[in-house]
């Protein structure tokens, strides 16, 4: 086989980009509408006033009218219409953390962190992950990461350590924030407002077993820097050339102006927390006091406002797929519900879960997510695209929606790691010179591990009745 054809037939194996899948999953779901039957459940509201799905009342509905082809293209503007809460707070979320971002606050945290602990293996890798993880699990911050993969990859060569320790420090402590988060505003927030839970509720036991599982991170990055450290012959990365990167030495420095942004970060967090959980904030009011630490960065980082807007512009701008992606993710739910086949598939996929004891429909619940997320990597795409979905079966297979959501958040969270359509695992496999298969062969054994964690917890949670 030429180098050519190679090339051709890996193409022909590329996954398309997500927005393309997005289009994909719509059109297939309006062809399901005309091959499968319309039905509907009864509902009827619960203590809380919140409509549930009344089991064992599915019936066919003979007359649902039939949808024609262009309604793929009119159920678009209704979809970022019913989404446009989410859209704009996402929109907002991108430009106040350019803002932040202009400062240099976060990176001078980040970068004094990673210097202060250099010479302390075991700290300098829990303090990375914790950092990184914890302002995923706050902020929902991914991408803004690989603007650090050079600091890393440097520290980690002047400790005799591998750039995929690097990653590893960076990637595995995001995507456990990611799943054991007990307030992202892009995956916990946006599927609990999905599934009429609410805002930020359940947390202590998210916060619970963020503990346990994070160490599991922690322990399988650690073990592997170890063992490098040692002897670099058993370093994944040897036989390829060493990745060149910056001094780390390059990031700003901390000074009382951006101690101040901190400040203000951190009290944006609390305020956030006790807003939702004592006056029941929602979108509108998070925006605003995302506003506020806009406002407070501006003020203590001595910006030019011309600077501060353009960073406003430019960070909302960074998040203009993911606010697509969102509109399209319930898209594919609008054209479901349009042709009354969203209960059918509830149904069908309910059935076989009913057959087993609930918490193993949660586990269920869990490794569909995952396998989800190969094809909607986007966080919120997914809760949007598969929240109303999911939260009905639950209802009829037992297991509440807190436990429906976190089976959703392990499977989103978890699996970013290792999906190969995940654009900023391979941003920063990229820029750290790690091919794919290298990854794998890293990451693999921990996806086996924090798997089993997440089942063991979503058991728990069902046998303890997790509401």
């Amino acid at each position: 086989m030429t180098g050519q054809e190679g090339a051709a037939k890996r193409s022909w194996l590329r996954i398309p980009h997500t927005l393309v899948l997005m289009v994909i999953m719509m059109a297939i779901a309006l062809v399901l509408t005309w091959i499968l039957p319309a039905g509907s459940f009864e509902m009827q509201p619960n203590e809380a006033g919140r409509m549930m799905v009344v089991p064992g009342t599915y019936e066919v509905v003979e007359d649902a009218q039939t949808l024609a082809p262009w309604h793929l293209l009119s159920v678009v503007p209704r979809a970022m219409a019913s989404a446009s809460d989410v859209i704009f707070f996402v929109f907002l979320i991108g430009g106040v953390l350019g803002v932040v971002r202009l400062t240099g606050a976060i990176d001078a945290a980040i970068g004094g962190m990673l210097q202060h602990f250099r010479d302390r293996l075991a700290l300098l890798i829990f303090a990375a992950m914790f950092v990184f993880g914890t302002f995923s699990a706050t902020f929902g911050m991914a991408a803004e990461y690989i603007a650090f993969v050079g600091i890393l990859v440097a520290l980690c060569a002047a400790l005799r350590l591998d750039s995929m320790t690097a990653v590893g420090m960076m990637v595995v402590g995001y995507g456990v924030g990611y799943g054991i988060s007990f307030m992202n505003p892009f995956t916990v927030m946006v599927a609990q407002d999905i599934a009429e839970l609410q805002p930020l509720s359940g947390w202590w036991y998210r916060l619970a077993i963020a503990l346990p599982i994070f160490a599991i991170g922690f322990h399988h990055v650690y073990s592997y820097a170890r063992k490098v450290q040692a002897d670099p012959s058993k370093s994944l990365m040897a036989g390829l050339p060493a990745t060149v990167a910056p001094p780390a030495e390059d990031y700003p420095k901390m000074n009382w102006q951006r101690r101040l942004v901190l400040l203000s970060l951190g009290a944006t967090i609390v305020g956030l927390v006790l807003g939702v959980m004592l006056q029941g904030w929602w979108l509108t009011e998070l925006a605003a006091i995302f506003l506020a630490l806009a406002v407070a960065a501006i003020i203590f980082g001595r910006l030019r406002l011309d600077d501060a807007a353009e960073s406003f512009i430019t960070g909302a701008a960074q998040l203009t797929a993911t606010a697509l992606l969102v509109g399209f993710a319930r898209s594919i739910s609008l054209i479901l519900e349009d042709g009354l086949v969203l209960h059918t598939i509830v149904n069908a996929l309910a059935t076989p879960l009913e057959q087993v004891r609930a918490e193993f429909s949660a586990v269920g619940m869990f490794l569909l997510q995952s396998l989800l997320n190969l094809f909607v990597p986007s966080g919120s795409g997914q809760a949007f695209a598969t929240m109303p979905i999911m939260a009905p079966i639950g209802d009829l297979v037992g297991v509440s929606r807190q436990v429906t959501v976190l089976a959703f958040q392990f499977g989103d969270g978890f699996s970013n790691m290792i999906v190969p359509t995940n654009a900023v695992l391979m941003g920063i496999l990229g820029l750290a010179g790690i091919p794919y298969d290298r990854w794998l062969r890293f990451v693999f054994p921990l996806m086996i591990k924090l798997t089993i964690a997440g089942a063991l917890a979503l058991m728990l949670a069902v046998w303890i009745g997790y509401t």
